[in-house]
């Protein structure tokens, strides 16, 4: 077996070629559940007799369970078939057979990570699969922190909780001293001030918790804590700001909704020419929140964006803001790594990424936190997420009490650091099981990926050569890639008629599955004016429309199966352009 190609095993496949095995697997799973079952407490008396079993009204009920199972079977038949390599709609895929069987056994047993009294185990092995996530990210696994969560959502809502939580520790601090020395506040390099002076700082003082909570805005009423601050600073102070490129996830508008900002204190950061973040209009945005007295809660990066799989500039973004820091200016960096994080397990130097974008992974290391999905490119079922923290400081938040379930023999609960109360076990379990047999290094998961990085490429270059009329989008940072459909000159409003006239064919057709997404002149407005001056059109549109592709299944890395598949894609989207083409133009409208 080539080498690429040695994660055949960890997955079912299309045609559920590993179907023996892995229904051993499950029947082992399974039987050692009832033996466990009878084992324990054995000279308890059954709770269920054979008399009962027998009797007609057991197997009444079980005649109708077994019905309403038969029913929902034949339902879910007709649900999206992920699994095939002609599915290439979202970022869902095949799942890896490690995290399904992790899952699955984590299930039958049902902890509620909740903390350790209510998941002896589930919590032990949530830790160890964290370590392993941290460690393939960059993070040192003895320091750092994390947990799982229902997905990439909730991670960054864990994540502005954090930076929220500090945020309003230096401001307290800022808060206790002008109250005491009578200095006015600098309410931004309050805000920002290092972690070891702010220390020096209290300590100098004698300011101790109590003190500091007495000063919160987070922990008292955050009003009666706006009006101190104008006070003090002699300025209406307005609240911090979130800095989100413009290619932004919806979660950070939730974000600042939940956490009560204001939509007003979402700032979006303008992007490059290619639509990554650019750097320059980061540093202009600090430098208006400065102005501003606005402190800044945190800034995002993205490590694969949504819409085309894009890596932001991590690494100039560290830098900047490292040089602030020094600057005696800290502010907390948090990357959205829920789609591209696992690429770090790609070898460092692989060359299916360009330079640019493997020096932006391997600076997610120097980040306060992370978001991973797993049930994304680590192949494990919904839902699992994870939030990764640098070290115990930036996994810090405001502290809860529960004595229910919060006893000191026990140590810290998870429950206290988690926006989500009960917890699954399941996704630490998959992830667990993913890190303990495929891996999460170049040779195990990263084989993977780098296989759907070479498939994603030869699937572009194949479609882009399908029709003259597909046109291509610039740039393509990792396994996403997408297209428009425009004659030559056409116009912007022309060619997004017939893009969406394409996708909606493919929509309604059996043979494979792509989606479609839209991109916003007021954010990706130089990347549109470039893309549609490749075929000469002119800009009459403010967005574009885009047909796109996310090559999550490995077994397009297969010859046989490319070459059977490769020809019939070919062949579906040249139909359907030449059916788009040969249609009046108030139908393709």
């Amino acid at each position: 077996m080539p080498h690429d190609l040695a994660f055949k095993p960890y997955f079912l496949g299309p045609k559920a070629e590993n179907e023996a095995w892995v229904r051993d697997a499950f029947e082992h799973t399974l039987s050692d559940w009832f033996v466990e079952r009878g084992q324990l407490f054995n000279v308890d008396p059954a709770a269920i007799t054979r008399a009962e079993q027998a009797g007609p009204a057991f197997q009444r009920v079980r005649a109708r369970m077994e019905d309403g199972l038969a029913a929902l079977i034949v339902r879910l038949r007709g649900e999206l078939p992920t699994y095939t390599p002609r599915y290439m709609g979202h970022m869902s895929s095949e799942l890896a057979l490690p995290g399904l069987l992790g899952h699955f056994a984590a299930l039958l047993h049902n902890p509620n990570n909740t903390s350790k009294e209510a998941s002896r185990v589930g919590t032990l092995i949530e830790a160890e699969a964290i370590g392993r996530l941290t460690a393939m990210v960059g993070y040192d696994p003895a320091a750092a922190r994390g947990h799982f969560t229902s997905g990439g959502t909730v991670a960054n809502l864990e994540a502005v909780w954090r930076a929220r939580y500090r945020l309003d520790h230096r401001l307290a601090l800022g808060v206790a001293l002008a109250g005491r020395t009578g200095t006015p506040l600098d309410v931004f390099a309050t805000a920002h001030r290092p972690a070891a002076a702010a220390e020096r700082l209290a300590a100098r003082h004698g300011l101790d918790d109590a003190a500091l909570r007495a000063a919160s805005g987070v922990v008292g009423n955050a009003l009666e804590a706006a009006e101190r601050i104008g006070r003090l600073s002699a300025l209406p102070y307005r609240g911090p700001v979130m800095l989100v490129p413009g290619h932004k996830h919806y979660s950070w508008v939730k974000a600042a909704n939940l956490f009560g900002l204001g939509e007003e204190a979402f700032w979006p950061v303008a992007l490059d020419r290619q639509g990554r973040l650019c750097p320059d209009a980061l540093m202009s945005r600090i430098d208006e929140a400065r102005r501003r007295g606005r402190p800044i809660l945190m800034v995002v990066t993205v490590a694969g964006t949504t819409e085309m799989g894009e890596f932001d500039p991590i690494d100039e973004v560290a830098f900047r803001l490292q040089a602030l820091r020094d600057d005696g200016i800290d502010i907390w960096h948090h990357v959205d790594a829920a789609y591209g994080g696992f690429f770090c397990a790609l070898d460092p130097d692989e060359p299916l990424l360009e330079p640019a974008r493997r020096v932006a992974l391997r600076a997610i290391r120097t980040a306060e936190s992370v978001t991973i999905d797993p049930h994304k490119l680590g192949y494990v079922p919904y839902a699992c997420g994870a939030f990764l923290a640098r070290d115990g400081a930036c996994d810090a938040v405001s502290s809860f009490a529960a004595p229910y379930i919060d006893r000191a023999e026990l140590g810290a609960a998870p429950w206290t650091r988690t926006i989500e109360g009960s917890r699954p076990a399941t996704g630490g379990a998959a992830t667990w099981l993913m890190g303990e047999s495929l891996g999460f290094g170049p040779d195990g998961l990263g084989a993977v990926l780098r296989a759907t990085l070479d498939s994603a490429r030869t699937l572009r270059a194949a479609l882009g050569a399908a029709a003259d009329e597909v046109r291509l989008l610039e740039p393509m940072d990792s396994n996403i890639f997408c297209f428009s459909v425009a004659e030559d000159g056409d116009s912007l409003s022309r060619a997004n008629e017939r893009t969406a006239a394409v996708h909606a064919r493919i929509a309604g057709s059996p043979a494979f599955s792509m989606s479609r997404t839209v991109l916003g002149a007021g954010t990706h407005g130089e990347l549109i004016a470039d893309h549609v001056a490749s075929y000469g059109g002119d800009v009459d549109a403010d967005r574009l429309v885009l047909v796109r592709c996310v090559v999550m299944n490995p077994f397009w890395a297969d010859a046989r199966m490319r070459s059977h598949l490769l020809p019939e894609l070919v062949g579906e989207l040249r139909g359907i352009i030449e059916g788009v083409r040969d249609e009046p133009r108030r139908q393709v409208a």
